[in-house]
């Protein structure tokens, strides 16, 4: 993996742990509680993805080659 792509990987896991987190706190009220149940499971599912995708890309960099 080229370090370009593992730079990519970092910042896309970043953005996305970003945006994630905003969106929790954004959530307006009075909605029924299945509403936050379910995007509390979408929330913690794509910040694990995000974080799975950051240490892949760190991991990358770590052993990566220049880009070419």
């Amino acid at each position: 993996m080229t370090r370009r792509v593992s730079a990519f990987l970092v910042t896309l896991a970043a953005f996305m742990i970003f945006e994630w987190i905003n969106l929790g706190f954004n959530l307006a009220d009075g909605h029924r509680t299945s509403f936050y149940v379910v995007h509390g499971v979408l929330i913690a599912v794509n910040i694990l993805l995000a974080l799975t995708l950051a240490a892949v890309g760190v991991r990358g960099w770590m052993r990566g080659r220049a880009d070419l």
